[in-house]
């Protein structure tokens, strides 16, 4: 694998999680006795992945105190939640030296394995894509943006749920909220997204639409073990992701 200061991390830990009923901010709540950021920044680094910045928001400091054991990590402040696409423009001027890889990935998602991290890295460089997305098959994908291919099986674009009519939400593949860019191109990408969406926001999604239009290559991966997608918003995710590990259907 292609692991130098060629590779860089972004973790997105800006938000609340009000679904978790609790003040903590929703990267700090615990799965398996370790803060769900924990576990996402060890796999990233395990995956040989040293350059790691992440973007905080609420209650910023507790969020940085997590990460106090893991030294080589910096961190950015996304002061206003306007959507990823914004959560990641704002390390543009902490990454605007860097040129290579950029891998983006969820604090609330806490299970991809560093094995995961390594194929999706490995797969963006060997198809020389622009941007690339981890995806999965879920049986039931409520709530989740939704992968459209084309006839030929091609990446076309991301629609999220609220903004997707009835035969679109009836697609199985999802997007796990986990990327691959290539910088500092991705950052003037990232200027290009709007906000006319059911959200109003900068959603991180419409960059493969953006590449499409601009006749990059764009593509999806789609991960071996669903299971590994499992995002936490809300006490029910928690317990059920908890329920996997213990039934050894999730490595740990």
């Amino acid at each position: 694998m292609n692991t130098s200061s060629q590779i860089c991390a972004v973790i997105l830990a800006a938000g609340k999680g009000t679904r978790m009923k609790s003040d903590l901010p929703k990267v700090a709540v615990q799965l398996n006795d370790k803060p769900l950021i924990c576990h996402v920044v060890e796999n990233l680094l395990k995956a040989g992945i040293q350059d790691i910045v992440v973007i905080v928001g609420y209650k910023k400091e507790e969020v940085i105190s997590l990460c106090k054991p893991y030294k080589s990590l910096r961190f950015v402040e996304q002061k206003e939640q306007l959507g990823t696409g914004h959560a990641l423009l704002c390390a543009e001027d902490t990454l605007k030296n860097f040129n290579g890889t950029l891998i983006v990935a969820c604090g609330d998602v806490p299970m991809i394995s560093t094995a995961t991290f390594q194929s999706l890295i490995d797969y963006h460089i060997k198809n020389n894509y622009e941007a690339t997305v981890l995806s999965a098959d879920l049986e039931n994908p409520h709530g989740y943006g939704r992968i459209v291919r084309n006839h030929s099986g091609a990446l076309v674009e991301i629609v999220e749920e609220k903004d997707a009519d009835e035969e679109t939400r009836k697609i199985r593949e999802i997007n796990t909220g986990t990327y691959c860019f290539n910088s500092p191109a991705v950052f003037l990408n990232l200027k290009k997204i709007g906000k006319d969406n059911a959200q109003g926001e900068y959603y991180l999604p419409d960059l493969i639409r953006i590449s499409g239009k601009s006749a990059e290559k764009s593509g999806a991966m789609k991960l071996l073990n669903s299971i590994e997608s499992s995002g936490i918003n809300s006490i029910e995710d928690l317990e059920k992701l908890s329920y996997y590990i213990k039934e050894g259907r999730i490595a740990v």
